[in-house]
């Protein structure tokens, strides 16, 4: 292939990203946009980077030691990054390259003035925008000055800056090459960015303009505080107009200043309202054309708009397709689930194709279409009612949409539609059922049964008849779930909780009573899991030379290795017994490409080994029974408190009812989830298998690739055994864009993301307002953990994390309270924190982030906040 080195910008569209990298390819496409004017330029293109690069094999050992480095260590990226740059800038430009950037300028003039701009390969993508990682050199004038600029702009791909974000997103340095592109200069009236979506809401029909005038640049460096604009519907609906002291302005002989904006214009708007709304219609073809929003930079020339740069905006929430152009209303699965974490394409169709409702897809996250339920005014009184009794926060986000009210008319005539989340009820609360714990013993055994029966028929499917197989399996999988005895008693607990809750507020003052009168209830599997755990510590515990290899375990085969050492065999079969019991779970378990701690036991070794440091052998059953004398005492209590009412014995008979049967059923709440774990990890296994064979036979270079197939599209590969390599590469690339969103709680159609308010001033100044789930107050260390499997907790620490499924309650009988980000009244971490008698608030916007690991802190887990003490 003959290389090219410098390429007319009109001769370039947005598909040769290879070729002149991101924004000359963005460039190119926008150049043939009909209304669009771009300044006029070319490209100096990658095939010139690569040779100059092939100049200095001294960069390739640089670039190996880059690649090995901590992305945290910023001083040897620092240090490695700039020589590297150094090297770049000391290579002399080939004399036939050199002469073929001089020709294109001479067509516009070699002493015109230029702009001299980066265009890296993995720049303006769809996933990553590398917006500012690189450099650009305004107002260059002149041969000698451009080559210069030139070089400069290919050694700005190592920037540290330009390092660190590559090794954070996952990107190869040696696969990104630089192009640049050069430009005429324009000398604008104002200049600005134009995003055709509101990157602050994710709004896809609201358009915000900045601008400010002369140059860019005094926007982009912070220089002056911009106009802004709001746009929607061709109509400005918003505008601040800032007072614009400064501006930076091209010099003839080249390079920039800042100049003093005359006082009378200082307060003036750099554009006119029909300006901005004729900018916002150019941007929208923009948009059109790339098929997605757009962060666009323009400049203002004479009353003529000229686009200096667009590149998609990469940091919003994706929309669930709904193939009409109604409004829709979605819920967030992630926040009831307890796992807003991204899922891969198979965890995500697995789960939409054994979920109770259905479920779409968007950002790597599930959500539940609740427009109907929120159209009719009965059950739209229902869900809001049974979404803050859960989580306030969705019921705000909720009620924010609602209280526009053309986004969501009333209809009374809509149907209830399906229900907005697993476990909650379509059709309004289930038929009562009496207080008999056979009721539970036959459910757990029904369900015992048909995954022993699962477990048994897939024994023999291989090939397409295992998904064939599969597909009859998920219809079980939803009859167990679906089984109206099962919703009874899931209802039964929660309905007496809250009944208990509102009436002993109400007629003795007290909040939240019914987390001590829960305690140790029968039946909880996941507190049971808990305590398990510290039974394996106890067969750990007296072995010192056990203790010592465990804390030394890095990889995950020291299971095996255990026998050999004295006390071993027991601890083995301890910890192997355990992972018969609980060996399908693991943190983000509704994700089924999670690794179980079946296949990873090193997961569990931190949470044993913090049991056998802080506590004592036969911990596991004193922690019980006391949980269970708590709740006797505070049910003998409040029934006495209670007869000293008017009418106090038909108000303790009727608690009474109450406390019997929230105990009766309460614990199995938690068992519906343990069912389909212990059903997904059968399932895992078979397909794994699968991918096992795809492997030997060629069709994968890697079995956790299938991670990356919906359910459906591993079934064709199966069949046909090929795969498109190439989506398998696309998929991800996304996943990796996915990881870094934020999912909302609630999403509109329009795009907007809403995450809800606390509508509370009952909390002292400057603490951490959150949703009370589990009663008492604690004070203590704050312990920041991210990954369970790196937990290194002491007694009386207190967790704080992002969200905890089930799989953290083994960490929850070491610690002294909890807060989260994520969760709701009847999310399985409050739950759990109830049956320990933990304080615990969740739903903390921020907490990772506002509460250092280490730092003292105060948990009210009464009254819903936390305060920070140091």
């Amino acid at each position: 292939m003959i290389e090219q080195y410098v390429v007319d910008l009109q001769e370039v569209d947005d598909r040769q990203v290879a070729f002149v990298g991101g924004k000359g390819a963005h460039l190119g496409g926008l150049s043939r946009i009909e209304g669009v004017r771009v300044p006029g330029g070319f490209c100096v293109t990658t095939d010139a980077f690569r040779r100059v690069m092939a100049q200095a094999p001294s960069i390739d050992d640089r670039l190996d030691q880059l690649s090995r480095l901590n992305p945290d260590d910023r001083e040897a990226i620092r240090t490695l990054s700039e020589q590297i740059r150094r090297a770049i800038e000391a290579i002399a430009i080939p004399d036939d390259l050199a002469a073929a950037i001089t020709r294109a300028l001479a067509r516009a003039g070699e002493q015109a003035a230029y702009a001299v701009r980066s265009s890296a390969t993995a720049e303006d993508l769809p996933t990553a925008s590398f917006a500012g990682q690189q450099d650009t050199y305004l107002n260059v004038v002149g041969s000698e000055a451009i080559l210069r600029h030139v070089s400069r702009c290919w050694a700005s791909l190592f920037t540290e800056r330009a390092v660190t974000y590559r090794r954070r997103n996952g990107i190869d340095h040696r696969t990104v090459h630089m192009a640049v592109v050069v430009q005429q200069m324009v000398v604008p009236d104002a200049s600005g960015v134009l995003f055709t979506a509101d990157p602050v809401t994710g709004n896809r029909k609201v358009a915000t303009v900045d601008a400010a005038f002369g140059l860019g640049e005094a926007l982009v460096s912070g220089l002056v505080n911009p106009d802004v604009f709001t746009v929607r519907d061709g109509e400005v609906v918003a505008k601040a107009i800032a007072a614009k002291q400064l501006a930076v302005h091209a010099l003839p002989e080249g390079g920039t200043r800042e100049v003093a904006v005359d006082a009378q214009r200082q307060g003036q708007p750099a554009l006119t309202d029909p300006q901005v709304v004729r900018l916002v219609e150019l941007g929208r073809r923009i948009e059109a054309h790339f098929g997605r929003p757009q962060d666009i930079e323009w400049c203002l020339v004479d009353d003529v708009f000229q686009v200096v740069q667009s590149r998609p905006i990469t940091t919003l929430f994706p929309i669930p397709e709904a193939g009409d152009r109604e409004n829709h209303v979605y819920v967030s699965v992630g926040h009831q689930q307890m796992m807003t974490d991204a899922m891969k394409p198979l965890g995500l169709s697995m789960w939409q194709l054994t979920a109770m409702a259905p479920m779409h897809a968007a950002g790597g996250r599930l959500f539940v279409d609740a427009t109907r339920r929120l159209a009719s005014p009965a059950s739209r009184a229902a869900l809001l009612e049974i979404m803050g009794r859960g989580d306030p926060l969705v019921r705000d986000a909720l009620e924010t949409v609602l209280d526009r009210d053309d986004f969501v008319p009333l209809l009374p005539d809509a149907g209830p539609g399906g229900p907005p989340a697993v476990g909650v009820p379509a059709g309004g609360a289930p038929a009562p059922i009496a207080t008999d714990p056979a009721v539970v013993r036959e459910l757990i055994e029904r369900s015992r049964v048909s995954i022993a029966a699962l477990e048994r028929d897939i024994r023999s499917k291989t090939g397409p008849a295992l998904f064939d197989f599969l597909l009859e399996a998920f219809e079980e999988h939803k009859r167990v779930l679906g089984d109206p005895l099962n919703m009874q008693a899931i209802m039964a607990g929660m309905e007496a909780t809250w009944w208990l809750n509102d009436r002993l507020l109400e007629w003795l003052g007290e909040k939240n009573a019914a987390d001590t009168l829960t305690l140790s209830a029968p039946d909880n599997i996941t507190s049971e899991m808990g305590l398990a755990l510290l039974d394996v510590a106890d067969a750990i515990r007296p072995h010192a030379e056990v203790v010592a290899f465990l804390e030394g375990v890095e990889d995950e085969g020291f299971l095996d290795e255990l026998a050999k050492l004295a006390g071993g065999t027991g601890a083995r079969d301890a910890i192997e017994a355990y992972l018969d019991r609980y060996g399908m779970r693991c943190v983000a378990e509704i994700d089924i490409t999670r690794p179980r701690w079946r296949e990873r036991p090193g997961a569990l070794v931190p949470a044993i080994l913090d049991n056998v440091r802080n506590f004592g052998p036969g911990a596991a059953e004193r922690r019980f029974e006391q949980g269970r004398q708590k709740a006797r005492e505070k049910e003998q209590d409040v029934l006495s408190r209670l007869r000293a009412l008017p009418d106090g014995d038909g108000k303790a008979d009727e608690t009474k009812r109450m406390i019997d049967r929230v105990r009766t059923f309460i614990g199995y709440r938690e068992y519906p989830k343990y069912g389909i774990v212990s059903r997904y990890f059968v399932y895992k296994q078979a397909l794994m298998a699968e991918a096992e064979r795809l492997v030997r036979t060629g069709v994968l270079p890697e079995k956790e690739d299938v991670f990356y197939l919906t359910f459906q599209e591993f079934h064709d590969v199966v069949r046909s055994n090929r795969v498109d390599g190439g989506l398998v590469r696309e998929r991800k690339e996304a996943f990796r864009s996915y990881e870094a969103l934020t999912t909302p709680r609630v999403l509109t159609s329009d795009g907007e993301t809403l995450m809800g308010a606390y509508r509370r001033d009952d909390v002292p100044e400057g603490a951490l307002v959150g949703l009370p789930v589990s009663a008492g107050t604690v004070e203590g260390r704050a312990r920041v953990i991210l990954d369970m499997a790196e937990a290194d907790l002491e007694a009386g620490d207190i967790l704080v994390t992002t969200f905890t499924d089930p799989s953290w309650s083994p960490l929850f009988v070491g610690i002294a309270g909890l807060v989260t980000e994520v969760g709701g009244l009847m999310t399985h971490g409050a739950v759990i924190a109830r049956e320990y008698g933990l304080p615990a608030v969740v739903g903390v916007e921020r907490a990772t982030r506002l509460i250092r690991d280490g730092q003292r802190i105060r948990v009210h887990g009464t009254d819903g906040y936390v305060e920070l003490l140091t």
